[in-house]
């Protein structure tokens, strides 16, 4: 059977799916044939309903298979309305919004069928089941809709990643997306996340699995890893079969999750790959000797979610309890072993102040991290912070129809001074930032936080979509001078400090 996946990431990064990677393994695994139309305007693949009709025709597919998240939603919608005019094809529709809202999903009347969850298995069975004229209703994982009646089904239990082939990088124009992304090259050795953050699925997906299988947390084998061996692998046939990779990124919620592992992880991959690399962890899960391994085994980069300074809104909205002073130690960890670090924030948060806003900039003025990355919220729907956004009334819902992304505005109303505030930080966060360290350039950033402050919304909007090319200026200047700072580099949402800016990232 001949199956095409579609996947809209438009207006955002290049983003490597490893979901469509690890079903194209599968399905081919078991005989099927696959095909991908990868739509990233980055990738010179922008939004053009004729030509997506004309690349489906000449795959001439059996089953059309999308993948999206909610911000690329709207995009899937017009692609399936266009789909139901031009082929017979059944169109099924998997990924985080389809897992977060099913119903509300399929009610729209574009898709026959929908993958809750992890999809390997289910979609061979959809595959096999379409292929040999068999009954679909009753597939797990699987809803099927028919008639304008749906056909839910629960989930199965989680897949061993022992059993999942090794993941298909050919379906994408994989070496394009390298030289795109400078030679960083992501990839995963594990699935699933301990802890239950309210803005993120996780917490979504154990409740389904929990609910459906009838297990506890400790029977549900949510946490995965793939056995060391098999990643190993994977990164030297990367490295044997594309060119011009510089630096591999662990994708993973919690790469630090399993010390063992780490250690062992650390260990092997220091004696195989020769190329540094990157990984997320967790300031409650980062201690010294993790610190010390990862720094032996060539990492170059650790990223902590950090999401915000104010502790009211970590715990009540976030549910990410974890102490300043804890945050302070995990960088000072990385910082003695050399480890460069990046710091994930968010604005624009229900409930939050204006106070709570300078609370997140303070600290990353305290701890210096190496880069951070600003993003705005987005309420996704199914997570427990969309309900905190909904119930609290700060949803715009016609502006959230239109966001495709999370880093250039928000869609939520906090009143006109907050919004216009939102709106600034998201242009020239580092400014701040660099006001609130102990760097030489500090008093200068005050100034400029101090005019940018100052503009009501006619002057601000007369003069914003400068900043970025203002801001590179003001940097080239310091760097002449060889005083520290951050600027807005490799990317608008994120700030780099000086020292690292000669090594250059996607």
């Amino acid at each position: 059977m001949r199956i095409l996946f579609i996947y809209p990431n438009l207006h955002a990064q290049i983003g490597f799916n490893y979901g469509v990677g690890y079903l194209s393994s599968f399905l081919k695994s078991h005989g099927h044939e696959t095909g991908l139309l990868n739509i990233n305007d980055r990738l010179g693949y922008d939004f053009d309903l004729d030509r997506i009709l004309t690349d489906v025709r000449a795959f001439s597919p059996d089953l059309i298979g999308f993948s999206a998240v909610t911000n690329q939603y709207s995009y899937t919608k017009r692609i399936a309305e266009a789909l139901r005019q031009h082929t017979h094809a059944p169109l099924a529709i998997g990924g985080v919004h389809a897992t977060m809202a099913p119903r509300e999903t399929l009610e729209t009347g574009l898709f026959d069928f929908l993958c809750v969850g992890e999809g390997e298995l289910a979609m061979v069975d959809l595959a096999d089941a379409l292929e040999n004229g068999r009954d679909v209703s009753g597939i797990p994982n699987i809803w099927h809709y028919d008639g304008g009646k749906i056909h839910p089904n629960p989930v199965r239990p989680f897949l061993s990643l022992e059993k999942i082939p090794p993941i298909d990088y050919t379906i994408f124009d994989f070496q394009r997306m390298i030289d795109a992304k400078n030679g960083w090259v992501g990839i995963m050795a594990s699935r699933g996340c301990p802890f239950r953050c309210n803005y993120c699925f996780n917490h979504k997906i154990v409740d389904i699995y929990r609910r459906d299988t009838g297990v506890n947390i400790r029977d549900l084998h949510y946490l995965r890893q793939y056995p060391i061996e098999m990643v190993i692998e994977d990164l030297k046939r990367l490295l044997k079969t594309y060119k011009n990779i510089k630096m591999f990124i662990f994708d993973d919620d919690l790469f630090t999750m399993n010390r063992d592992y780490v250690f062992e992880f650390c260990r092997q991959y220091r004696r195989a790959i020769d190329v540094p690399f990157v990984c997320n962890a967790h300031v409650r899960v980062f201690d010294e000797p993790i610190a010390r391994s990862l720094s032996e085994a060539g990492c170059a980069i650790v990223k902590f979610g950090l999401e915000s300074g104010s502790d009211r809104i970590r715990r009540k909205v976030l549910n990410r309890p974890m102490r300043n002073e804890d945050i302070v130690h995990a960088f000072k960890m990385a910082d003695k072993y050399g480890i460069h670090t990046s710091a994930f924030v968010m604005i624009g948060l229900p409930h939050e102040t204006v106070d709570d806003l300078m609370m997140t900039i303070k600290l990353l003025g305290a701890i210096k991290p190496g880069r951070f990355r600003w993003s705005i919220f987005f309420p996704f729907v199914g997570t427990r912070a969309y309900d905190i956004a909904k119930d609290g009334g700060f949803i715009d819902w016609e502006k959230m129809e239109r966001l495709t992304n999370f880093t250039e505005a928000s869609c939520l109303d906090f009143g006109e001074s907050q919004n216009l505030l939102i709106d600034k930080l998201a242009k020239v966060y580092p400014w701040f930032v660099n006001a609130e360290t102990d760097f030489p350039s500090a008093a200068m950033y005050e100034k400029l936080t101090s005019m940018v402050l100052a503009m009501d919304r006619k002057g601000w909007e007369e003069v914003k979509d400068g900043m970025r090319e203002l801001d590179t200026e003001i940097s080239n200047t310091l760097l002449a001078a060889k005083t520290p700072h951050y600027s807005i580099r490799f990317n608008p949402f994120m700030g780099v400090r000086d020292d690292w800016l000669e090594r250059g990232e996607a």
